[in-house]
């Protein structure tokens, strides 16, 4: 990485707030790749954990995120601070919690120039551990699959745009073009919102599944739920009428269960343990043919049935929490949120408009004080 600034090819940006479990194999795992010649910039988001000294360990750039402006997000905020001092011709956003194989940053790379597109987003492999995170993650992840399709989003006539923050390489003329994370500042989803500006503008994406990077987004059950409590209903065009819908299909896998067991069990009628046995194999066939869209292992698909409910009250809180600006992530508050953005996602999906979104007032929980 002892190269000038003009053969830089790829600055790789790695905001980090709170990261110590996760950010020595993030770095292990970005630095000393092939090439292309790139530098590596980690952002100290104001961090109360070791996250700095562990980044300092490394042969990385480390700079402390700028003072958090009234109205922006932290990660926005931190990822525009990196692309300020960042001097490669690409820029590669991933985050802290991230795992790369030893050529992700020459894959991107590759695949970005070859299909001629200015912003290039994988959607990571999903490391889970515990029984909760085998039950909900596919199903979150299935239901992505279905509203954010790669052939449309990457279909320059369509409208469709998305990107997933854990991996976003973007060409640094187009990112200045149309403002940067500067430009979406106010948003929660800044990496879709950023894949929208950038189509509007007339630029290539290229999004799509991929196994050079993979990522355990939450480490604990309650991490998971303040997680998604902070993204799910911002995802999903309908969030009540996803939540209804997914609600209806356990009622309905459940209700054929039951009536299979009390056919056989207590009635010993074998036309109804076979008419309930169908019915409840028809519903698990349409849902476990949505799971498979998420390419999780067997074992998280097995168990998904049982994310269903717990994807429906999730789903149902976060919506509840942004309507009533109660969203907390990583020790901030989010004290009123996107409702616009709620109200319009909707339209925003089948247009490809950026929604209006309502700047949301950040505070510190620590200290009670607005950042």
């Amino acid at each position: 990485m002892s190269v000038s600034p003009e053969q830089l090819e790829v600055s790789v940006i790695v905001p980090a707030r709170n990261e110590e479990a996760s950010l020595a194999e993030c770095m292990r795992s970005l630095v000393g790749q092939p090439s292309p010649a790139y530098e590596i910039i980690v952002v100290d988001d104001h961090s109360a954990d070791r996250s700095r000294d562990i980044a300092k360990s490394f042969p990385v750039t480390v700079i402390t995120a700028d003072g958090l402006p009234d109205g922006w997000s932290g990660k926005c905020n931190a990822c525009w601070s990196g692309a300020k001092v960042a001097k490669g011709k690409w820029l590669l956003f991933t985050d802290a919690d991230t795992k790369h194989s030893k050529n992700s940053i020459a894959q991107g790379l590759r695949e970005a120039k070859e299909k001629e597109a200015a912003m290039l987003s994988y959607s990571p492999r999903q490391d889970v551990h515990s029984l909760a995170e085998r039950a909900l993650m596919p199903v979150v992840f299935a239901e992505l699959a279905t509203t954010y399709r790669p052939k449309e989003v990457n279909d320059p006539n369509s409208p469709a745009a998305a990107a997933n923050g854990q991996y976003l390489l973007v060409r640094r003329d187009a990112y200045d073009a149309v403002g940067g994370h500067a430009a979406v500042a106010q948003a929660i989803l800044e990496d879709v919102e950023l894949a929208k500006r950038l189509k509007i503008a007339g630029y290539k994406l290229q999004f799509g599944q991929s196994d050079t990077v993979s990522t355990r987004m939450y480490r604990s059950f309650a991490q998971m739920w303040e997680g998604w409590t902070k993204n799910l209903a911002l995802l999903f065009p309908n969030p009540r009428g996803l939540a209804l819908r997914r609600a209806v299909e356990f009622a309905l896998v459940l209700v054929g269960v039951v009536g299979t067991c009390h056919a056989a069990f207590l009635e010993q009628d074998g036309l109804r343990i076979l008419s309930n046995a169908a019915f409840t194999l028809v519903v698990l066939y349409f849902f476990y043919h949505r799971i498979r869209k998420a390419h999780f292992d067997w074992r998280s698909n097995a168990v998904a049935i049982f994310g269903l409910p717990l994807f429906t009250i999730l789903l149902l809180n976060s919506y509840i929490s942004h309507r009533n600006g109660s969203v907390h992530w990583k020790g901030r508050s989010y004290g009123s949120t996107a409702v616009a953005q709620l109200i319009n996602d909707g339209h925003s999906k089948a247009t490809g408009d950026s929604p209006a979104v309502a700047m949301p007032v950040i505070t510190d929980r620590k200290s009670g004080h607005s950042l």
